[in-house]
């Protein structure tokens, strides 16, 4: 059966589920693809500073760095002002976590739901049918369960890109604690 017969055959609950469940699917691929890039373009510019930090002796960080800003705006303690600063940058790292953790936890249900449709509605067909046999039974369950498939399907792509996200968030984290820590040190 192909895809356009598919959509032919089902409901409109079904064609709605699917219809989510894509939009779904282009939403954590569109969250991941730019938090990703922006995250991992603030990790090397980190870790580029970090390692200045290591080959000299500079009581500040280097320009490039989130902790520069930050560092010049203030007069007040060097700790408090870099936590500041590393809150902040894990702050907007984060943006679109949440969204993604909804999308893995809630697209399995939202396509088990369009099964249970599907399901439902191939039994009222069948009602109307003299003999059910598996003949019969067979083709409808396997349209109802396409659902489900989509659902788990997307939230595999959901979770999983929020694990390789806050993995990223997490090393950015490190390497700008482990910068805060060295120039707060060397200004003692």
């Amino acid at each position: 059966m192909s895809i356009s017969e598919y959509f032919a055959q089902s409901g409109a609950i079904t064609f709605l589920v699917i219809a989510t469940l894509s939009l779904y699917f282009i939403s954590t691929l569109t969250i991941f693809i730019y938090r990703y890039r922006a995250i991992n373009a603030r990790l090397k510019i980190e870790q580029n500073a970090l390692s200045e930090l290591y080959k000299t002796q500079n009581t500040t960080p280097d320009a490039s760095s989130i902790l520069y800003g930050y560092m010049n705006r203030s007069d007040g303690s060097l700790d408090k002002i870099f936590k500041a600063a590393i809150s902040d940058a894990i702050r907007v790292s984060t943006k679109g976590l949440t969204q993604l953790s909804i999308m893995a936890s809630t697209s399995p249900f939202i396509g088990l739901f369009g099964t249970v449709v599907g399901i439902l509605d191939a039994f009222s067909r069948l009602g109307n049918v003299k003999s059910a046999s598996l003949a019969v039974v067979a083709p409808a369950i396997s349209e109802a369960l396409i659902a489900t498939a989509v659902g788990i399907f997307v939230a595999i792509f959901a979770y999983s890109f929020n694990l390789l996200l806050k993995r990223k968030v997490y090393e950015l984290n490190s390497t700008l604690e482990s910068s805060a820590e060295i120039i707060v040190s060397r200004n003692e």
